[in-house]
């Protein structure tokens, strides 16, 4: 679970004053055999959105990554389904905790198969997974998307989304 928000205030106005303009949290959900759980995905959500709420009120933009981790062997529509119930919540939270929506840099994670799937899916289906994700969710419309996933080479990521 994402933590650390203790003195963030403080931090935040201090890395204001020294010129900071953004900054970068990240929560990472793990797909495995009965996780993620409710009170992960809630509890990450919850701590992000928070994040988000001290970062602007100090006059930084926040960007917020729920990412889910493509490590394991699930297949590109459990991705799709974790991802898309980690970015709903997330979209509450931030609602919640009061944080514009307009004001923030989202960085979610693209779809995709885990990488001991013995059924990779292709750069198409990544790219449409990924693309359907994102548009189930309204709120999303209004923040900023950033999809790099470091964890996929910049020539891989251009191959998934030169397909949209």
């Amino acid at each position: 679970m994402t933590e650390g928000l203790d003195g963030l205030s403080a931090r935040v106005a201090e890395y204001a004053k020294i010129g900071a303009q953004f900054a970068k949290w990240r929560a990472v959900i793990d797909i495995g055999k009965g996780i993620p759980s409710h009170n992960a995905i809630h509890a990450n959500a919850h701590a992000l959105a928070r994040y988000a709420a001290i970062c602007q009120a100090g006059g930084i933009v926040p960007m917020i990554e729920p990412e889910v981790l493509m490590d394991g062997d699930h297949d590109i529509d459990r991705c799709a389904e974790v991802s898309e119930w980690a970015l709903k919540e997330q979209f509450q939270e931030l609602y919640y905790a009061g944080v514009q929506l307009e004001g923030i840099i989202l960085k979610p994670n693209m779809v995709i198969s885990g990488k001991k799937c013995a059924k990779q899916a292709g750069r198409e289906e990544v790219a449409e997974k990924t693309l359907k994700v994102l548009e189930a969710l309204r709120a999303c419309r209004r923040a900023g998307h950033r999809l790099p996933l470091p964890a996929v080479s910049p020539a891989k990521m251009q191959q998934h989304i030169s397909t949209t």
